[in-house]
């Protein structure tokens, strides 16, 4: 077997190494049967979108193991409501199955609302439901007829797809809650809306603070400390910026498509990208005073950072990383960054990366590193092993593996507690790496030798 062929034939389209193989990755595929890849199902894409809108009820139709599966996944913070750290399920059985469920959800949408007084219900189908057949928007448009809220159904059967399908079903779910308005005003406003980003450890609110320094006003984030009122009134701004292009993309280009909102594709991670998009931002709203104020700002938090980063990096010289991530875009800004402190990316892959980013994640890459798209732990393994990865950067299911490898974790998924947007961001991202890699503790594995 050659270095770069995959355990499973299907998964060789899949796999690239840059100088060795042409770079034709086979991308945004649903994944390779009998293939258990890192990537999540179709229901888990859509909650994780959704789940940080703070005053709805999340109510999974399903067994009890899907609402348990990602209850309170995400670090998003709120300013006001904490409805959503609840996670509601009609816990369907066995007799549900076979009888179907739609009385017990419609009793159970009854019972929320009566106890919650939320105004917005979204209702996420699951596997099972797509296998029994329960009409779910007839017993949501029923509910909220009898109730007089949103109760909006999240068409996210695991059978439609995979998890790029959960991100389009959460994006639809949250057009319906948009109000038209006249786009004359909303264009004269000069407010803009965040797209992708869900608050981590209050990151929207960190990216508020820049662009309020640049005489900027967010009118709406998608869906970081969001409220169903705040995204009813997202038809108001006159830009939308995107940061996670792959859950978001889609719904940037509906809200261009219905309500003539331009929008441009940023990125918080890391020095150089951080800096890169408050200027394109300001360049966005017509340069001017806002491009003078965004530049006082990058030079001062860059001539504030660059100094204690470039510490670290003397410290982390010749070590090497696996990326395995979310989204294209976010992995393009990653071998950004670790090359700010000093680390080579010798592996690379994301779960739902489009065509267009793996051309330029191959360009960004030095010759001899694999490029994978839907990874499985088996691949992850191998390649980690064999390009002498240092660190794995990726989210909860990866950190087992790292783990049992004796190889230092990075998590920059959904789950975390700690900030890495922006320039406080870059300063945690280099000292988390520092404190992992750096740790005595892998002196003791065999794996790494006693490095």
């Amino acid at each position: 077997m050659s270095e770069t062929a995959a355990a499973i034939n299907e998964r060789d389209d899949f796999i690239a190494t840059k100088g060795r193989r042409k770079n034709t990755i086979k991308c945004d595929a649903d994944s390779i049967a009998g293939c258990v890849s890192q990537r999540a199902c179709v229901y888990c894409g859509a909650r994780v979108v959704l789940n940080p809108v703070t005053d709805a009820i999340h109510l999974v139709h399903g067994p009890i193991g899907c609402a348990n599966y990602t209850w309170d996944i995400r670090g998003s913070l709120s300013s006001g409501s904490e409805l959503y750290r609840n996670s509601f399920s009609t816990d369907l059985r066995e007799q549900d199955v076979i009888f179907g469920g739609e009385k017990k959800l419609a009793r159970i949408i009854d019972e929320l609302v009566a106890q919650y007084k939320s105004k917005l219900v979204f209702v996420y189908s699951t596997c099972i439901v797509g296998v029994i057949g329960d009409d779910l928007s007839a017993v949501c448009k029923a509910a909220a007829s009898r109730h007089n809220i949103e109760v909006i159904p999240v068409e996210s059967s695991g059978f439609i797809g995979n998890k790029s399908a959960g991100y389009r079903a959460a994006c639809e779910a949250l057009l319906k809650l948009i109000d038209p308005v006249d786009r004359r005003e909303a264009a004269a406003s000069r407010k803009i809306n965040y797209l992708g980003d869900f608050n981590l450890a209050g990151e929207a609110w960190i990216i508020k603070n820049y662009l309020a320094q640049m005489g900027i006003e967010v009118n709406t984030v998608f869906t970081g400390d969001s409220t169903s009122a705040t995204i009813k009134g997202a038809a108001k701004a006159s830009l939308n910026i995107v940061q996670c292009a792959g859950s978001m993309n889609y719904l940037a280009g509906k809200l261009q498509e219905l309500y003539g909102i331009p929008y441009t594709q940023v990125s918080f991670v890391g020095v150089e990208d951080t800096a890169k998009s408050l200027r394109d931002i300001a360049d966005a709203m017509g340069g001017g005073e806002y491009r003078a104020r965004a530049e006082v700002l990058i030079r001062r938090e860059t001539d504030r950072v660059m100094p204690v980063i470039n510490k670290y990096r003397e410290k982390l010289a010749g070590k090497r990383a696996a990326v395995y991530v979310g989204g294209g875009f976010k992995a393009i800004s990653l071998i950004k960054q670790f090359r700010e402190i000093g680390i080579e990316v010798c592996m690379i892959g994301t779960q739902t990366g489009r065509r267009e980013e793996y051309e330029i994640i191959h360009d960004l890459v030095t010759d001899g590193t694999v490029i994978l798209d839907d990874a499985n732990p088996a691949e992850l393994e191998r390649f980690m092993t064999s390009q002498g990865a240092h660190l794995l950067v990726g989210g909860v299911k990866e950190r087992p593996l790292a783990y049992k490898l004796g190889i230092a974790f990075i998590d920059h998924n959904h789950d975390r507690k700690h900030p890495l947007s922006g320039y406080d961001g870059a300063i945690n991202f280099a000292k988390e790496v520092y404190s992992t890699v750096c740790s005595p503790v892998w002196k003791y594995t065999a794996s790494l030798g006693g490095d």
